[in-house]
């Protein structure tokens, strides 16, 4: 028998009989939907999010979950499953990722933890920005255990519990296999961020000017004969940027992306223009040893012009670094002379600047907003995962310890997946830090890196029986104290959206 709880059944009248919500502490007013003559809202049974609905229609059929009465009132209380979030998604259209297009600001949201898009809602409300909410790399994925129908379930319900009807996208982020493509796209992922990495010669990115040439010269003859005709020793003038491709460069660029700019072209044909409905088709030349210099940008995207590849947007290299959770490591100067060419070039051809590892980069978000006119992509994904060790720290000093101390001992493991020029040894020691002081770790870049680039640890850690060492304890926390990370996720990422004019 399942023991229902007074709040849930004084929401479940309240529902039934159309009283506001508002006042009752275990309903997510917000939530407040009707389809056909059902009623429905999300609401907080004990520890759990639960769906309440009343009225016993198509949408009250389909939900899985316990019916129960109270007098005239019958209810049925649905545990948030996979199941019942494609139920969801028929009813309520707003509750479903969509495309939003190159017109529109866009920022990636990645949440590797399922519970921080209310957070990210509540930051975007009202701005003139979209966010992309369920957006995870089969990295990340990896790492931390999830599947992508854990991140869209997570990301949908969230919606539907902040009642946001703006609208919203999900990104297969950093994607590189046909396999892992088409499971983006079979469970209705509205953005494929194709990653051709892997497709890069980054060795001629670095080869002298005598072996590019002896190499380039083993390309087929026509392919060769076409962009000289094209490009070599040409200027290109465009509204905002004048961009100059000499001969030399000419026959690295081919080298270096030609083979890239085939498989994107194999992609966009096989998949996007196929797909039967709008998707955001960003293009990743970011991850890879070879800064993309603007020429090197232009031929790209001219190559994949008379291909007839639209892409939604797409992300160079810049130059200096981007590293995982902290600002911006290079030449300002440098950066804003050659983002004002990156972006009057995805201007002449018509989609979005994307800036990848986005999150923190305080120093260039006003370039960023200044140069694209405010239409751009910005992600992020690691600072959110850091503002949920921010709370846990304030509110649980004892986890975050254990967590802390864990990281610092296995920091070489995630070395293997991500480049960070951190000193671990700068790290103040645990020991001389109070708990009072234990959020401040999340101010000082080198204890940022260590948190950021070991999440994956934290989250899958298991002591010698099998159990949790941190993960279960880390995600109680944080239900039990949502208003706080909501709060430090609004703090943080609205600093971000302020410094990029939105």
């Amino acid at each position: 028998m399942v023991t229902v709880t007074n709040e849930v059944i004084a929401a479940a009248k309240a529902l039934a009989a159309g009283a506001p919500l508002e006042g009752l502490a275990n309903v997510y007013a917000a939530s407040f939907a009707a389809s056909g003559g059902d009623k429905i809202a999300m609401v907080k049974d004990g520890s759990e999010r639960k769906l309440l609905v009343v009225g016993g229609g198509a949408l009250y059929a389909a939900l899985e979950g316990n019916e129960a009465a109270e007098g005239n009132t019958r209810y049925k209380l649905c545990p948030l499953t996979h199941a019942n979030r494609l139920a969801l998604n028929d009813a309520f259209e707003y509750t479903k990722p969509r495309a939003i297009g190159t017109r529109m600001a866009t920022i990636g949201l990645g949440d590797r933890l399922g519970l921080a898009s209310s957070g990210h809602i509540k930051t975007v409300a009202g701005k003139n920005v979209r966010p992309i909410l369920a957006q995870q790399s089969i990295r990340e994925l990896t790492l931390t255990g999830r599947t992508y129908e854990d991140v869209l379930d997570a990301a949908s319900y969230a919606v539907f519990q902040e009642g946001y009807r703006d609208g919203w996208g999900a990104d297969g982020d950093h994607l590189k296999t046909t396999q892992d493509i088409e499971y983006a796209l079979r469970l209705g992922f509205s953005m494929l961020t194709l990653d051709a990495s892997e497709h890069i010669d980054n060795a001629a990115g670095s080869a002298s000017d005598e072996e590019v040439a002896r190499r380039y010269a083993e390309l087929d003859a026509a392919y060769r004969e076409r962009i000289e005709n094209e490009y070599a020793d040409r200027t290109f003038d465009i509204a905002g940027a004048s961009i100059e491709v000499g001969r030399t460069a000419l026959q690295r660029y081919a080298l270096v992306y030609g083979e890239a700019v085939r498989f994107m072209v194999d992609i966009y044909r096989t998949y996007i223009a196929t797909a039967g409905r709008a998707i955001d088709f960003e293009i990743s030349i970011d991850e890879t040893a070879t800064p993309t210099d603007p020429a090197a940008h232009w031929f790209v995207a001219n190559e994949l012009k008379r291909e007839g590849v639209a892409p939604y947007s797409m992300a160079p290299r810049f130059c200096g670094e981007f590293q995982k959770g902290i600002d911006y490591i290079g030449d300002i100067d440098q950066f804003e002379r050659e983002l004002s060419v990156h972006a009057a070039i995805c201007d002449h051809f018509g989609y979005k600047l994307s800036v990848h590892s986005g999150s923190d980069k305080f120093s260039v978000f006003p370039l960023v907003a200044k140069y694209t006119n405010g239409r751009f992509h910005l992600k992020t994904a690691g600072t959110n995962w850091l503002e949920a060790v921010r709370t846990v720290a304030r509110v649980n000093p004892s986890l975050y310890r254990r967590m802390h101390e864990y990281a610092a001992a296995h920091v070489e493991e995630a070395l293997k997946y991500y480049h960070v020029t951190a000193d671990f040894g700068k790290v103040k020691p645990l020991a001389e830090a109070s708990d009072a002081e234990l959020p401040e770790y999340m101010n000082e870049d080198n204890a940022r890196q260590l948190i950021h680039i070991t999440y994956g640890l934290l989250l899958t850690a298991k002591d010698e029986t099998g159990a949790s060492l941190f993960k279960d304890e880390f995600y109680a926390t944080l239900r039990d104290r949502e208003n706080d990370y909501e709060a430090a996720l609004i703090s943080h990422i609205g600093r971000h959206l302020d410094l990029l004019g939105k």
